[in-house]
């Protein structure tokens, strides 16, 4: 399946000056976010990328064209640097469309401004760019064929670190419980979509609160609830947790690396990852 990444948007808690890198670029390890999404999607079989461009899409594409397999990967040198042999690859059965979808545009009509690109496919899938997990993609791809619904998210449960208080009229405090303790669940911004999702989108709307609010009021949105490893990297904070994880040899969501390199798949309930929000608009 095609997989749409939406990474075009400001990232305004990622950015620490004007000339910042757009978050979907900014690194975990020695590679971007960006990558490690593509990388995840590539190990289910699914290596046919579009990505929807917008604020810092020149940055994405100069990455790609100077891209450095070496860098990643095992690779044997001779004849004094002239020659390099790859022992593995990472990118090299890789098809990546590089798509400008505009600056200050909804998710939902990036979605629409790629679709030409997506007109053979029934089925396709689609992520935020900057959401990582270890859930069993493949699965849920099974999942979502055996229905007649539009759509499937991930659903997962909050991670912040405020507290729900349960009062009274007069205010007095009755209750307190953690958000992730908590009944209830949030969109994790991994996407199954149908060709129907269009018939849901309309110009400049956005893909979760207008298309996906549709889709549901009608019967045809699907939400697959995932305990095991999920962490976005919307603010500095979580980026610096996730390369805590990485730089320690745990990185749950590198299911294409060896086990040894890789913790074991869980909650990242050990991991504290303040001021977490739910992926949005204008990514």
């Amino acid at each position: 399946m095609k997989v749409v990444l939406f990474c075009g948007g400001l990232g305004m808690r990622m950015r620490s000056g004007p000339e910042s890198l757009p978050k979907p670029m900014m690194p975990i390890g020695s590679r971007p976010v960006l990558w490690h999404v593509m990388r995840y999607y590539a190990h289910f079989g699914h290596t046919e990328f579009i990505l929807c461009l917008g604020y810092g899409g020149k940055a994405v594409k100069d990455y790609f064209l100077d891209y450095q397999e070496a860098h990643s990967n095992n690779f044997v040198l001779t004849k004094g640097g002239r020659d390099i042999e790859l022992i593995s690859s990472d990118i090299s059965d890789w098809r990546i469309s590089f798509i400008d979808t505009g600056i200050d545009t909804p998710i939902g009509e990036r979605l629409r401004r790629v679709r030409p690109f997506l007109e053979d496919d029934p089925e396709f899938l689609a992520n935020y760019g900057d959401v990582l997990t270890d859930a069993p993609l493949n699965d849920i791809i099974g999942e979502f064929l055996a229905t007649d619904d539009v759509a499937t998210m991930l659903a997962v449960k909050p991670q912040d670190s405020f507290h729900v208080l349960r009062m009274s009229d007069d205010g007095r405090v009755v209750g307190i419980e953690p958000v992730a303790d908590m009944a209830m669940r949030i969109n994790g911004g991994y996407f199954v979509l149908r060709q129907e999702i269009f018939d849901f989108l309309n110009e400049d709307e956005d893909l979760v609160m207008d298309a996906c609010v549709r889709a549901a009021a009608s019967g045809r949105l699907r939400a697959r609830p995932y305990d095991g490893f999920w962490a976005p990297m919307d603010t500095l904070k979580e980026r610096a947790a996730l390369e805590d994880l990485h730089r320690s040899g745990r990185s749950p969501w590198a299911l294409w690396a060896p086990q040894a390199n890789r913790s074991q798949r869980g909650p990242m309930a050990t991991v504290e990852l303040p001021e977490i929000a739910a992926p949005g608009v204008g990514r």
